[in-house]
């Protein structure tokens, strides 16, 4: 194994413990972020509100779950295509389809797996909320059926998903990276192509 390979091997290594670094300390301040955030809103609203918030944030896990597979599944070649001819947000969608891993990484186990931990905490104090306003003793079956429901929701909807993921991987992306590329323009201030058109 020459010294050159031996370089490459170790730099690999190193931005592989970066991205993992990152990843958990992200992670952590997303977790900490939403589920102080959860808990304000819940603190303060009645039940049926607190349900409502529950499927948002199921919603976005599956979301994140169709955006991951998406960004796996997606061919390229068309988006070179479409760069090629200056389309706007075709290097964005190249750019996240290149790095599928971290992209899949990030929205499949960050953002899906905070989701559905506190989708459950939701369910908890949900439950807590509906055994003081009703004065329920034995919440047993509430919290069988209530916990069942959302696990029903959160594997059909993301079952769902990954089919829709599969067959228009492209689309999403697509849509994805022009979302990203509008909101890119709005923090930058924006670039204008020769014909006078938004560029990313």
């Amino acid at each position: 194994m020459d010294e050159a390979h031996q370089k490459k091997q170790k730099k690999s290594r190193l931005i592989n413990f970066r991205w993992i670094g990152t990843t958990v300390i992200v992670t952590f301040v997303l977790s900490l972020v939403l589920n102080l955030t959860a808990d304000s809103l819940l603190m303060y609203l009645p039940v049926f509100p607190s349900i409502f918030i529950l499927f948002l944030i199921i919603l976005l896990g599956i979301i994140f779950d169709i955006i991951g597979i998406s960004v796996t599944s997606a061919d390229p070649a068309p988006f070179h295509s479409m760069a090629a001819r200056r389309v706007f947000g075709a290097k964005r969608a190249i750019q996240l389809i290149k790095n599928a891993d971290k992209v899949s990484n990030f929205c499949n186990d960050v953002v899906g797996d905070i989701a559905s931990i506190i989708s459950g905490a939701t369910v908890a104090s949900i439950i807590a909320q509906i055994s003081v306003a009703y004065s329920i003793k034995n919440v047993i079956w509430l919290s069988l059926v209530m916990t069942g429901l959302v696990a029903a929701i959160t594997v059909g909807g993301k079952a769902l998903g990954k089919t829709l993921a599969i067959i228009k991987g492209n689309d999403i992306i697509f849509f994805v990276a022009r979302v990203i590329s509008i909101f890119e323009i709005r923090k930058k201030g924006g670039r204008k192509s020769s014909n006078g058109k938004n560029i990313r």
